[in-house]
């Protein structure tokens, strides 16, 4: 009955209960496919349940790492690792004085 094949890292909704939740891992030696819910809870399923649910894919929700533990900046697929701001690391007072100055000859 489930419309979709799993797809590893793919977003899924249960048509009966409304839950959303990701497939994180297949294991085919075991006949497993492990799911990590919205929430956070994690959740197993076989091949046969699999076929006999009612699951249908759907586009990632929009805060979908808030319950995911230690998630990277570069693991939500981002393409632009500039974060466009100023690196502190990199700053000096020298500099800093030196871009006042340059933005008070422009004013």
């Amino acid at each position: 009955m489930s419309i979709a094949d799993p797809i590893l890292e793919n977003w899924y909704q249960d048509a009966e209960s409304g839950r959303s939740f990701r497939i994180v891992a297949i294991d085919t030696d075991n006949d497993a496919i492990e799911v990590q819910y919205l929430n956070g809870d994690i959740g197993e399923f076989d091949s046969t349940t699999w076929e006999d649910s009612a699951f249908f894919p759907i586009e990632p929700p929009e805060d979908w790492s808030a319950p995911f533990d230690d998630v990277e900046v570069e693991d939500l697929g981002y393409s632009d690792p500039d974060r466009h701001g100023v690196d502190l690391q990199d700053a000096t007072l020298e500099g800093f004085l030196e871009q006042e100055e340059l933005e008070d000859q422009e004013d």
